[in-house]
């Protein structure tokens, strides 16, 4: 094992800390294309910049779950990466990146995508409150005060 397991779970907190601050980031950039703040280009271009880090933040924690034994969060998080995958490696040849200015308001685009991105935060947000769960059982886990002699002291 590499952390133990309170680090890892602070560790994995900060991540997902991280990612749903750039999820929000994500939606107010959409949310700004669809009321015209912004262009296009210029939208697609920040997000797309930030779509490959996102991939790589998740896919980091879900192998950390993995050699440290946490069976069941790496098999939770696996479906997720799995998906940050998909969408990467489904990108048609030609568009510049999940993001394309060109189809972006094209067949309802923007609205699959701010779908995409409440569903995304709705699962890192969940997931947040799992990891703050298991780091608090993590550090209650171990006995700082040993009250068996504090107890017969008292005797």
């Amino acid at each position: 094992m590499i952390f133990s397991d309170p680090l890892l779970f602070a560790f994995s907190l900060l991540n997902t800390g991280a990612v749903l601050f750039l999820l929000v980031y994500f939606v107010i950039t959409l949310s700004d294309l669809e009321c015209d703040y912004l262009n296009a280009q210029e939208c697609c271009s920040k997000l797309n910049q930030w779509s490959l880090p996102k991939l790589i933040a998740h896919g980091f924690l879900s192998f950390l779950f993995l050699i440290h034994g946490h069976w069941i969060l790496a098999l939770l998080n696996l479906p997720m990466a799995f998906w940050m995958v998909y969408e990467l490696v489904s990108v048609p040849s030609g568009n510049l990146g999940i993001y394309d200015p060109t189809e972006i308001h094209n067949r309802g685009q923007l609205k699959k995508h701010m779908r995409d991105c409440m569903i995304y935060l709705g699962y890192y947000l969940l997931f947040f409150f799992a990891y703050l769960y298991c780091m608090i059982v993590a550090l209650l886990k171990g006995d700082p005060l040993n009250r068996d002699d504090q107890f017969e002291a008292d005797l």
